[in-house]
């Protein structure tokens, strides 16, 4: 894309188009194309006023609700690059984050976070930018959105170090949901609407955002006290995405899912228990593999994949590439590539001369042209000389019986370096039963072979969207300490 093409605003197209549509529904009401056009063209304005415009950073710390979507497609609309932060970070580990993407404006409520960032920023209170909003005959304009403009900053999970501040221009965000409508269609004639299920600062929420306002469907943001199964049924949602953890809650649920169309699963590998289950109540599942650095999906599986297509990630979506290494690494391109990551002293560009980017996943691409992740270059170790992938043996441990989950983290070992130490999450809560590692043994060579097993942590957390496992590495330290 060159810096000269633009595209119509979304939102002001689908006002145009659909005025009474329902764009947004959730605790607080319903607001309607034209409605969310008004209150974003009035805090467009607000935001001018506060001498806030194109190029500016401003930090979007708020819980999610439509204030939250009303600013965000504001600084989006008026040039304003927006910098959702995660509500996981505490107020003192803001202000470094700040920093790293040269925010100078915080929009927020929380006073705490206000006094820890000190008079870094200038501080904004919601309230201050949602006042009242335009007469319809104030916004009849079309739009056009530059494609190459930069439009949002996605902290990294930070998974293996500090989060990256990832720059994303609003083309790599448009095409990115014009691939995805394209291969999960979303028609607003058929009443289609998406549950808002992921936070927002989160590039898997902000792809939902957008998907929503290129079909011009409704939006749902769920009641925070509502479980997951309540939420898609009283909500009548037909669209939905979920990581690991959020399918495995649904599937215990008693729920009505009649109304469900697409459930789009990413973040993380899918263990095949929860993949064998909802594929066999008929749920209408998507597996798709998608990076922060590519605005959310590169590949996903087609509506209606078989059980063997959706233990793969499925073929790439328009407007991406995706190819892998000598090495097994997967590479991505494409009009939806960040780019790059913020420093404090610039932008830095991680591509290979070809305009790669590299993700330190490693994968293999079928015949049919079909994705298949193996697992994380990082997470990789040497033990006794031989190479071992945790995400292969976690995969054989979900397969056996009784087994809901499993993380493989190494520990150092005297004889053979490192050795994988198993974390696993029976069905029935209780702890692993002794012959797990009989059972493996039939399975692993004896390299593979985790050193012991231990019970699921009460207290293990997430690193965004996906498992934690410097926290399973810590602990499964921690516990060698113990033992020796």
């Amino acid at each position: 894309m060159t810096s000269s093409e633009t595209v119509p605003c979304p939102l002001r197209a689908a006002s145009f188009a659909s005025p009474d549509a329902p764009a947004v529904m959730g605790p607080s009401g319903t607001l309607t194309y034209a409605e969310l056009d008004n209150r974003v063209s009035a805090a467009a304005v607000n935001l001018a006023q506060m001498e806030l415009g194109t190029g500016d950073r401003v930090a979007l710390y708020l819980p999610k609700d439509d204030r939250y979507i009303v600013l965000l497609l504001a600084m989006i609309r008026t040039g304003i690059v927006a910098c959702p932060m995660s509500a996981r970070f505490p107020p003192a580990g803001v202000a470094p984050l700040l920093r790293k993407a040269a925010c100078s404006a915080l929009v927020s409520e929380d006073e705490e976070l206000f006094q820890a960032v000190g008079g870094a920023v200038r501080k904004l209170r919601p309230q201050e930018l949602l006042k009242a909003g335009l007469d319809r005959t104030e916004s009849v304009n079309p739009l056009e959105i530059p494609l190459s403009r930069p439009a949002t900053v996605v902290f990294t999970s930070g998974s293996t170090g500090t989060p990256k501040a990832a720059l994303h221009t609003f083309g790599n965000h448009y095409y990115n949901a014009l691939g995805s409508n394209e291969n999960i269609t979303l028609d607003a004639k058929r009443g289609d609407r998406w549950l808002h299920s992921l936070p927002l600062y989160h590039v898997g929420g902000l792809s939902i955002l957008f998907r929503c306002l290129l079909a011009g469907v409704a939006m749902i943001l769920p009641d925070p006290e509502a479980s997951l199964g309540r939420s898609i049924a009283e909500s009548c949602a037909t669209h939905v995405s979920l990581v690991a953890a959020q399918l495995r809650r649904l599937l215990v649920e008693d729920a009505d899912l009649g109304a469900l169309k697409a459930i789009l699963l990413g973040g993380s590998g899918i263990p095949d228990v929860l993949l064998d289950e909802a594929h066999g109540r008929g749920l209408p599942v998507h597996t798709s593999y998608g990076l922060t650095e590519m605005a959310s999906q590169v590949t996903t599986t087609r509506p209606g994949a078989s059980r063997d297509e959706l233990r793969t990630s499925g073929a790439a979506l328009c407007y991406r590439r995706v190819r892998v290494a000598e090495d097994g690494e997967i590479l991505v391109s494409g009009e939806t590539l960040f780019a790059g990551y913020l420093h404090e002293d610039g932008l830095e560009e991680p591509f290979d001369e070809d305009g790669w980017f590299h993700t330190r996943d490693v994968g293999e691409i079928d015949g049919e042209g079909r994705l298949r992740v193996a697992g994380r270059k990082d997470n990789l170790f040497i033990s006794g000389g031989e190479n071992v992938q945790p995400e292969e043996i976690e995969a054989e441990l979900r397969r056996l019986e009784g087994v809901e989950d499993a993380v493989i983290v190494p520990v150092p070992d005297a004889e053979f370096g490192e050795r994988p130490v198993a974390f696993v999450r029976m069905k029935d809560g209780d702890p692993p039963p002794p012959g797990i590692a009989a059972e493996l043994e039939t399975i692993l060579p004896r390299f593979k072979l985790p050193g012991s097993f231990h019970g699921w942590p009460e207290d293990v957390g997430q690193a965004g969207m996906k498992v934690d496992r410097a926290f399973f590495r810590e602990r499964a330290r921690f516990l060698a300490s113990e033992d020796g």
